[in-house]
């Protein structure tokens, strides 16, 4: 694999194609093929291959250099005269995979020669013509309007949420950007904070099953980026709006005996103001949200029954208030005809408060044998502040830039609870703070070839996250107090990474490799009861690889391969007990180590005029899975939920995309994806409270979900979107999610020439959707129902100025 790795990199053998561009610029010199000097104010004109309809011109300038821009992809013809030489004519065939196409030297000479030929490719649907991305516009989600955009991407195909976290065709290993780039906002592990950012400040989402090493190798399933809106039109513009929704509209079931009732008609407000003011080669704006929102966050009955016969009942059931603040001010500033700098900063708070009741009882109900009641007080802050510079080469797409990121996010928890026992009363707390600062300073450059371009750049991350936990028992407390204290966690990864891309009329390849060392500290108190600092570290390559075969114009094959890596998040090794459930309590492991993921895919992709079929059969080999491991200790019935890794996992599947305007009132899309998940077998040993071990079986399912997206596009501006998912059943660790089925409905009707539009939607239309878990541990069974808030009523106007 070394003597592979070098001699990729000595051939500058990486690529990432990671957009499909629809308007191209041409360039090239012109020189005198005697004496090689460039010659000026050539004639250049761009003509139709198929009829030979003028399409653009351009005069060659002093430098004999000339530019054509805003060309789509077709097929042409480039002709060039000037007194004394011959004319001259050549093919040329514009594709998508880079914005710019270099011709290179073309010589004139008094003796006609036919020149080489120059060829590329397009395409523009959802499913981009390299197949490595998706993109989807979030306006055309209506049913999702007002919401976040955790709720916009269960509607996107592929992608399902699961506990706050993102999956792409059932893995949950996904690294989700902001405007290409990670913050604590869109989460180094979980996105739960992707539920409180509107989806009304989004302008589209790409979903990127096959990254390029332009990117970190983190996240083997996949990249999710969301692209913030930003206009471009000259002057004072913006968009004012406001959305109001309704929630838990009726009771899904009934609480146990003796807790607090459940939220009930739980409002949701979201008002929102984007500005931009943009003149000449100065542009600034700004964003602004903020959210209230009650919901019934959590709503779970359980049954625990272990091998001595015992049997509990509880449930947890946690009303939640958020608010939310979220503001973005930036600019771009064309310093030159060659130089840009951008700058902008991100600031929100988020105030979480839940108010929680978990009862514990016997078998047939009769015996209350627990009440833990409960307040948790979250503070989350997050800072982000992020400069690029960009300066662009004579030659057109040939550029160098520069960029620094810089992210804080804090994270200040607050529990307080009672430990309600038949004889005593104890009321205990317990009080988390976590600092994350991370630094990312990146160096990019590409340079336009005649037939692609190269790409080549480094990147350095710096991650510090100093942590503490302190404990504040009460009578008879069931906290963990030795194991408090502190931790912090240090990151350092230095990266490189080239890319290469070739394409003429029938076939397309791309090369790409990152090189990255990886350095993780973890230091915890010396006085913790159980864990001890460790910390790993590796140099390793992350190769990628696509291939593709053009059949005709609407037809194409592509092959992809690349190697990925999990590293564990923060959270994941975390010292600190974690008592959000009274009996299921929640520990990281700083024994983890990085988990390793071969790809491979096959692709084929055919359009027509009014739609397109898209088809991937996809496989991923992991090594050292991540997962959370529940065991029990002899005598006790608490379950001990601890990160680790597992053995080696499959997935293999195939993903199916239709799109058809049947007539211009009616549209649909449907996704298709099924897939094998398989776990080997495998031994660990939890290592908290006490060594526990656990050894797993062979599991495996037949898994997937189904996503139809239909669209009425009516008289008077109305439009209407019908939307249903069904999701199989699939593995979790040690058990089963049951299957799951919803129907989003959403309206939309343009007002006031355009500028206002007013919209009706509501989520999980009839309430059905139940998440339903079965897992089995060393001594015990867990069967759970989740009958959280799902059903969501909203109403809201926007208006463009």
């Amino acid at each position: 694999m070394q003597r592979i790795v070098v001699g990729l990199c000595l051939v500058l053998a990486v690529c990432a194609a990671q957009a499909q561009y629809t308007s191209i610029t041409l360039t090239g010199l012109v020189k005198d093929k005697q004496d090689k000097s460039p010659l000026a104010y050539v004639n250049v004109v761009l003509k139709n291959e198929a009829d030979s309809a003028f399409v653009a011109g351009a005069i060659s300038e002093e430098d004999g250099r000339f530019t054509i821009t805003g060309v789509a992809p077709n097929r042409y013809l480039v002709q060039l005269s000037y007194m004394g030489y011959q004319s001259q004519q050549q093919g040329v065939f514009v594709g998508s995979l880079t914005d710019v196409i270099e011709l290179g030297s073309i010589e004139m000479a008094a003796n006609a020669q036919q020149l080489g030929e120059v060829e590329i490719t397009a395409r523009q649907d959802d499913v981009k013509g390299g197949m490595e991305k998706k993109s989807f516009a979030v306006e055309n989600n209506i049913a999702q309007s007002g919401g976040s955009i955790l709720e916009a991407m269960q509607t996107l195909p592929g992608v399902t949420v699961q506990d706050s976290k993102v999956q792409l065709r059932g893995n949950d290993k996904v690294v989700v950007l902001i405007d290409g780039k990670q913050t604590a906002l869109t989460g180094f592990g979980n996105q739960a904070s992707l539920d409180n950012i509107p989806a009304s400040a989004i302008e589209r989402i790409e979903v990127i099953n096959n990254p390029s090493a332009k990117y970190d190798a983190n996240g083997n399933a996949g990249i999710i980026n969301i692209i913030m809106k930003k206009n471009k039109q000259e002057g004072l513009s913006g968009k004012a709006g406001m959305a109001v929704g309704v929630g838990s509209l009726w009771q899904k079931k009934a609480n146990l005996p003796d807790i607090r009732p459940q939220y009930r008609f739980t409002p949701k407000v979201n008002p929102s103001l984007a500005l931009n003011y943009r003149k000449k080669n100065f542009n600034a704006f700004f964003q602004g949200d903020f959210i209230y929102k009650q919901a019934l966050f959590k709503n779970e009955f359980v049954t625990r029954t272990y091998d001595n016969g015992d049997v509990i009942k509880q449930q947890m059931k946690r009303n939640r208030d958020t608010y939310v603040g979220t503001g973005k001010v930036g600019f771009d500033w064309n310093i030159t005809e060659n130089d840009v700098f951008n700058f902008s900063a991100l600031f929100s708070a988020e105030k979480i408060l839940d108010h929680g009741d978990q009862p514990f009882y016997d078998s047939t109900l009769t015996e209350r044998r627990r009440l833990w009641q409960f307040l948790e007080d979250e503070l989350k802050i997050t800072t982000t502040a992020s400069a690029t510079y960009l300066h662009k080469f004579k030659q057109p797409g040939h550029t160098i830039g520069a960029g620094i990121n810089y992210t804080f996010h804090r994270e200040d928890e607050k529990y307080y609870f009672d430990n309600i026992m038949p004889l005593y009363t104890g009321r205990d707390a317990f009080k988390l703070l976590s600092n994350e600062n991370v630094i990312d300073v990146s160096l990019d450059y590409v340079r336009p070839l005649k037939y692609g371009r190269i790409e080549a750049g480094l990147k350095y991350r710096w991650r510090y996250i100093p942590t503490d936990m302190k404990f504040y028992p009460g009578l008879n407390s069931p906290l963990d107090t030795n194991a408090g204290g502190w931790a912090i966690y240090t990151e350092n990864i230095p990266a490189i990474y080239s890319n290469y891309i070739y394409e003429n009329k029938k076939i397309e390849v791309e090369l790409g490799l990152r090189l990255e060392y990886v350095n993780v500290n973890y230091k915890v108190d010396p006085n913790h009861n159980t864990y001890k600092s460790d910390g790993y570290q590796y140099i390793q390559p992350f190769p990628n690889f696509r291939f593709a075969y053009k059949i005709n114009d609407k037809n194409k094959l592509s092959l992809f391969f690349s190697r990925r890596v999990d590293r564990p998040n923060e959270f994941d090794i975390r010292v600190f007990p974690k008592y959000d459930d009274a009996e299921i309590v929640k520990v990281g492991n700083p024994g983890l180590r990085p988990q390793y993921t071969y790809s491979f895919e096959l692709g084929y992709k055919t359009n027509w005029k009014s739609g397109y079929f898209y088809s991937a059969a996809f496989h991923k080999l992991g090594d050292g899975t991540l997962t959370r491991i529940r065991t029990i200790v002899p005598g006790s019935t608490i379950v001990y939920s601890v990160m680790q890794n597992a053995g080696r996992s499959y997935n293999t599947g195939l993903e199916v995309m239709l799109s058809q305007d049947i007539t211009k009132y009616f549209t649909f899309n449907l996704n298709m994806t099924g897939y094998h998940n398989r776990i080997n077998t495998f031994s660990v040993t939890n290592q908290y409270p006490t060594p526990t071990e656990y050894t797993a079986p062979m599991e495996q399912i037949i898994s997937g979900n189904v996503k139809l997206n239909t669209f009425f596009h009516l008289p008077l501006k109305f439009e209407i979107q019908l939307s249903g998912a069904y999701y199989a059943p699939d593995l979790i660790p040690q058990g089963r999610i049951g299957q799951r089925f919803s129907l989003d409905l959403g309206l939309k009707k343009t007002i006031q020439k355009g500028k206002g539009e007013l919209f009706l939607n509501a989520t999980d239309l009839a309430n059905t959707m139940v998440i339903k878990e079965e897992l089995r541990g060393n001594g015990f069974n867990y069967l759970s129902y989740d009958y959280y808030e799902t059903q969501v009523i909203r109403f809201g106007y926007y208006y463009k100025f």
